[in-house]
């Protein structure tokens, strides 16, 4: 009972700081809808188009930009107000989703029109990003680093597990004019609770001309003993792994047989293995042990990945799709834990640009060409392949494991972080 009172009091510390409660709320409502409005316009470019090219193109649509802005967006993370960079961007996500609405409302919407509002709506996350991660340091104590961390991540797929099960009644309720009026409603309501919340002011990195600092940013990242290789990681996991989330529409419909009830379903019990993992590590509260079991769950991954590729029953589909959404939470919020406590501070908000790339980037390529060759083979022998050589590069990078531990474990305290 003590240890429970003891990791539960971990958590409870993150939420004694009142300014991020307040974020957590706003973030918590603004993701919701996030979820919600990727699910409909996945269903609502399946349904139009019955086609997994066109699938992979709006999901490479809302994650490829990022790629384009996000090195920009992480200097400006450095050097601008990082919560005025986030309000705007909720105000701008909010406009999307409404004329997207109205667009479904009036029955003139196309998919070359709802590619072009993805591609807007990509363009607005990822300039948001850098800012959303790299804020948390100034909302907590550097003990607190892991735990938020971990919540955040908790948040996003409780988010990814409300905001799917909202969409599905929704869709097939109402249709999905209904979930993007939605969406814009929780969008409205992040940017108006955050635009309370009072920060100190931070020092700001010394600026050396924009193209001097993405160079800067991006020689610090991948020259670091322990953040490249890391990254790189990520980079694989986010090109072979990731994708399939991104092309769930196509297994619940092609493969399964559900329509929009089973995408509802699998999009779910992604985000129920992803929360119960965020909880778990968030009251670990520290880093020790934490990079064998962040590489562990790569290898995990791979496996997953490739056993849901390869099933044609629904509910052990559904199964594995827990278990890899447990997976991925262990694996990215674990990566991001460790790589903010061995960045310097004044590149955080570079380096996270670089993070948000690979995250958001990776699988808008990989979905892109995944889809393209479902066309041909099918959903289940691209994501297999994928899956495999994710346990590859696993196996190649665990027996690392100590020597990256040193670094990402225990330079905390000569980088000068506070971080998310």
């Amino acid at each position: 009972m003590g240890n429970l009172l003891t990791r539960s009091s971990v958590i409870l510390g993150v939420f004694s700081n009142r300014a991020f409660a307040v974020f957590t709320y706003g973030n918590s409502v603004s993701l919701i809808g996030l979820w919600v409005q990727r699910l409909a316009v996945g269903w609502l470019a399946w349904d139009m188009t019955q086609s997994g090219f066109w699938l992979g193109a709006v999901a490479f649509a809302d994650l490829f930009p990022v790629i384009l802005v996000g090195p920009f967006a992480g200097v400006f993370a450095d050097r601008l107000n990082q919560q005025r960079i986030i309000i705007i961007c909720r105000v701008l996500s909010a406009i999307q989703a409404v004329v997207l609405a109205a667009l479904v409302y009036f029955g003139i919407a196309t998919i070359e029109v709802v590619f072009a509002l993805t591609l807007f709506g990509g363009t607005v996350t990822g300039i948001q990003q850098p800012a959303r991660l790299a804020i948390v340091s100034s909302l907590v104590r550097p003990e607190h680093l892991g735990s938020a961390v971990a919540i955040n991540s908790v948040v996003f797929n409780l988010a990814r597990f409300v905001g799917p099960a909202i969409a599905g009644v929704l869709i097939t309720s109402a249709g999905t004019f209904v979930a993007f009026a939605l969406a814009a409603v929780g969008h409205v309501i992040s940017a108006a609770t955050f635009w309370r919340v009072r920060l100190a002011v931070e020092e700001r990195a010394p600026r050396h001309g924009m193209m001097a600092d993405l160079a800067e940013g991006a020689r610090y990242a991948f020259s670091h003993a322990a953040i490249g290789p890391m990254l790189m990681l990520a980079v694989i996991g986010s090109l072979l792994a990731r994708p399939i989330f991104e092309l769930l529409p196509g297994f619940a419909d092609a493969v399964f047989g559900r329509g929009a009830g089973g995408l509802a379903i699998l999009t779910s019990a992604v985000g129920i293995g992803a929360i119960v993992a965020g909880l778990w590590l968030a009251q670990r509260g520290g880093v020790r042990g934490l990079t064998a079991i962040t590489l562990g769950s790569f290898a995990v991954i791979g496996v997953l990945s490739t056993a849901f590729a390869l099933t044609g029953w629904f509910w052990l589909g559904a199964l594995l799709m827990a278990a890899a959404g447990g997976a991925m939470v262990i694996n990215g919020t674990g990566t991001q834990t460790l790589i903010q406590t061995a960045v310097a501070r004044h590149m955080r908000g570079r380096v996270l640009g670089i993070w948000g790339i690979i995250f958001r980037g990776g699988p808008a390529i990989g979905a892109f060409v995944m889809g393209w060759l479902a066309e041909y083979w099918g959903f289940g022998p691209p994501v297999a392949l994928g899956g495999v050589l994710c346990l590859v590069a696993a196996m190649v990078m665990y027996p690392r494991r100590g020597r990256l531990a040193q670094v990402l474990e225990g330079e905390s305290a000569t980088a000068g972080n506070v971080a998310e």
